[in-house]
C-alpha cells in the first residue's frame, strides 16, 4: 500500500537550481548576456547583505545568490552533491564556438556513447562545471 501512495507522488518537473556566486555582477553578466538567461526578478537583501536574482530560460529557472565569503567548491567536478549542471543546445559546434569568442575555456567535444549526441564543459565566473548537450 504504501509503494503504491509512493508511486503517484511524482514530481512534475525542476523548478529552479540554485547557485552561489562570489561576484554578483560578474556572475549575473555571465547567466544573463552570455547564456542568455532572462531576468525574472531581483532583489537585494540587506539583512543578509545578499542579492538573490531569478533567472529564466524556457520553463526552468536558477536562483543566483551572492553571500559575503561564500565557502570555496570542495573539488570539482567529483565533490558528493550535485556533480554539474547541463543545459541543451540546438547547436552544439555554434554554442561552444560562440563561448570560445567570449573568453570561455571550453573543453573539446565529445560524444555520449549511449545517446550519440554531442556534449562538452566549461566553466561559469566560479568555476561550476556546466555542460552544453546536443538537444534532439
Amino acid at each position: 500500500m504504501d509503494s503504491e501512495r509512493r508511486a503517484v507522488m511524482i514530481v512534475k518537473e525542476i523548478h529552479h537550481v540554485a547557485i552561489i556566486c562570489s561576484n554578483y555582477q560578474r556572475s549575473k553578466k555571465f547567466y544573463t548576456e552570455l547564456l542568455g538567461f532572462k531576468v525574472l526578478h531581483e532583489a537585494y537583501r540587506s539583512d543578509r547583505d545578499s542579492y538573490k536574482l531569478d533567472l529564466g530560460i524556457g520553463k526552468q529557472q536558477i536562483e543566483l545568490f551572492s553571500f559575503p565569503n561564500p565557502p570555496a567548491r570542495p573539488s570539482r567536478p567529483e565533490a558528493m552533491g550535485l556533480r554539474h549542471l547541463a543545459f541543451s543546445v540546438d547547436n552544439i559546434t555554434t554554442a561552444r564556438e560562440y563561448l570560445l569568442s567570449h573568453g570561455v575555456d571550453c573543453e573539446p567535444l565529445r560524444e555520449d556513447p549511449y545517446t550519440g549526441r554531442k556534449f562538452f564543459f566549461f566553466q561559469d565566473p566560479d568555476s561550476l562545471p556546466l555542460e552544453f548537450y546536443e538537444s534532439t
